[in-house]
């Protein structure tokens, strides 16, 4: 069985590191606290404190497992070495929409980095795969519950 890797960036890598030490250092006190507290009220059977507090617990404890996964399995994107001849993770893509003409710029990033509000687009996406290896002039079809929308590669920067 292959390991999942994880492509991202050297910031997003660090932003990750900082969310797990966070979670390590204080909020699985806070957590832990809280959990004490709950159990100062009584009857643990009937306590909806000491649920939650659990319920929390294995919140922070899950997110803990999945940023270690992620830290311990990624592959930090260079941008500098970037080959802008294809459309590759970390490449800015700039497309137009061959039936209206409009354009619009994407940055093509791993999984735990997409964001559509910030025109992040994951390579895991159908959108992402689509682009993925092409060059400036080439067309791409996207099947859309709508139907199908066709996109021209115009640019692609570092």
């Amino acid at each position: 069985m292959t390991t999942k890797q994880y492509k991202l960036t050297k910031e997003s890598l660090d932003k990750l590191k900082e969310e797990l030490h966070f979670l390590r250092t204080v909020r699985e006190r806070e957590v832990a606290e809280q959990i004490k507290m709950a159990r100062s009220f009584g009857d643990l059977s009937e306590n909806c404190e000491y649920d939650e507090a659990k319920n929390e617990q294995g919140r922070v404890y899950s997110r803990i497992a999945e940023l270690e996964n992620i830290i311990n399995h990624a592959v930090i994107i260079e941008r500098e070495q970037l080959d802008t001849t294809a459309v590759s993770i970390g490449c800015r893509v700039r497309v137009r929409d061959l039936s209206c003409g409009e354009e619009e710029e994407y940055w093509l990033v791993g999984s735990q980095e997409a964001n559509p509000a910030e025109m992040r687009v994951s390579d895991e996406s159908p959108f992402g795969k689509a682009l993925l290896g092409r060059a400036v002039g080439d067309a791409v079809k996207l099947d859309v519950p709508a139907g199908t929308i066709e996109y021209e590669i115009t640019g692609i920067d570092k």
